[in-house]
């Protein structure tokens, strides 16, 4: 089979398309075809050699795929050979024609829900997931800023979030992109890119400010995120490309929590109910994974520049 191969770590040009054994599964496993595997920022950080916890290498990249189960090994219970499914995770790498997998790591797809769309399940939606009710505690009637909402974790951010009874405010740096989140449920959005749109925001909450802030660029907005929180607010990190100087004492009047978050970190629990309300959530047509551009495999560099650069919208996939 062709898969992505990473030899050492550094820029995308390290990213080469090879020839590579096909797949086995083992006791407890499961092989996948990959029909669209999905491209997220923490692919190009591992790449890059730049996360807290890299591979050996050499290896193949990706966490997120959507395909047909090509064989399942002993003991597997749950999936069979020609179910529709989508990855979270993997033994031996997404961007491949083949992926390998623990059971758990495979979850049912809908009929209604695309491969393309599929592969945007895992990371995005898991992530905004977690952040909003695992590290936030956020409960219904609550009024939640997605702060940079139009790439794929924001997209899903303000679906759960609109579909869990919020109070939905997100912001996009482009027309597209503020079209797309206002498409997508948001109550409210804004251009962050506009001077006094936090203002604006004050003015919209009656100055209380927002109960949740869910940050995908820490290192430019978290200072000015702990002004608009309301009393007892919290902000979760999802996303930081750099340190940041914030001021305590905006935190301290109101009582508020910085919140960081890695779906690294998330116990075994933590994920099985995470994917039972994203399967159940696929399922009812409340999640609709946007794909924002779809790539052939071999142009795996070409999708990590994309991935990184402003202006997101929806998700990017590679197509073996």
């Amino acid at each position: 089979m062709k898969a992505i191969r990473v030899h050492e770590f550094g820029g995308p040009e390290v990213l080469r398309l090879e020839e590579v054994p096909d797949l086995q599964a083992g006791r407890g496993q499961v092989v996948v075809r990959v029909s669209a595997a999905g491209v997220n920022p923490v692919d190009t950080y591992i790449r890059a050699g730049a996360h807290a916890v890299n591979p050996a290498v050499p290896y193949t990249p990706g966490m997120d795929a959507a395909g047909v189960v090509e064989s399942a090994g002993e003991g597997v219970t749950r999936i069979a050979a020609g179910d529709r499914v989508y990855v979270a995770g993997t033994l031996s790498g997404a961007y491949a024609e083949q992926a390998l997998c623990d059971e758990s790591q495979v979850h049912h797809l809908p009929e209604r829900v695309s491969f393309a769309q599929g592969a945007g399940v895992a990371v995005p939606y898991a992530t905004a997931y977690r952040a909003l009710f695992q590290r936030a505690r956020g409960v219904a009637g609550e009024t939640v800023l997605v702060h940079g909402a139009s790439g794929g974790v924001g997209i899903a951010a303000v679906q759960i979030a609109r579909g869990a009874g919020f109070t939905v405010i997100g912001t996009g740096g482009t027309e597209k992109g503020r079209q797309l989140v206002a498409e997508q449920g948001a109550h409210h959005v804004f251009d962050h890119r506009a001077p006094g749109y936090l203002e604006q925001l004050m003015a919209l909450t009656d100055g209380r400010g927002v109960d949740v802030i869910l940050e995908m660029l820490a290192n430019v907005n978290l200072d000015r995120d702990l002004n608009v929180l309301a009393k007892g607010g919290r902000v979760v990190v999802i996303g930081s490309r750099g340190p940041v100087e914030i001021n305590p004492r905006s935190a301290m009047g109101r009582d508020a929590e910085i919140l960081g978050m890695s779906l690294f970190n998330a116990s075994a629990r933590e994920m099985s109910s995470i994917h039972a309300a994203l399967v159940a959530g696929l399922e009812a047509g409340m999640l609709r994974p946007v794909v924002g551009q779809e790539l052939p495999l071999a142009e795996a560099a070409r999708a990590h520049e994309a991935v990184l650069e402003p202006g997101a919208y929806g998700k990017i996939v590679l197509i073996p």
